[in-house]
């Protein structure tokens, strides 16, 4: 079970961290929101912080472990860039990212973040299935 627990800290410090900034700022952890606003001149000190930490994650994990984690990517640059577009087109259609609909919208019982993640889910699976077979 040890694999694992870095994927169950991470997680938890990640619902913490949505946590408290709902808590403390009364703002969503949708990372596309939160990137929107700093691209836009919004609340630049906190969007920044937000964005510097999710920088600072995998140098914190180096420190810790010695290395960092071993990241494998199967696929060319010019499917990494369209599926980037895809993921930025898909935001603006449904009104926010997985992390703000999926983290705090499923805990507020947002029925809009409910069918959004039901969408994101789906068509990951729908993707996912036509991937394996072509």
């Amino acid at each position: 079970m040890t694999p694992y627990w870095p994927s169950l800290i991470g997680g938890m410090l990640l619902g913490v961290s949505a946590l408290l900034l709902l808590l403390v700022n009364g703002r969503i952890a949708g990372i596309s929101g939160i990137v929107g606003r700093l691209l836009a001149g919004h609340q630049l000190a906190a969007n920044a912080a937000f964005i510097i930490g999710l920088l600072l994650g995998p140098v914190l994990y180096a420190a810790a472990y010695g290395s960092f984690p071993s990241v494998t990517i199967a696929a060319s640059w010019p499917a990494i860039l369209a599926a980037g577009l895809f993921v930025g087109i898909g935001t603006r259609m449904g009104s926010g990212c997985t992390s703000g609909h999926g983290i705090l919208g499923l805990a507020r019982l947002s029925k809009r973040s409910i069918a959004a993640t039901f969408t994101f889910l789906g068509a990951g699976v729908a993707t996912a299935t036509l991937i394996g077979i072509l």
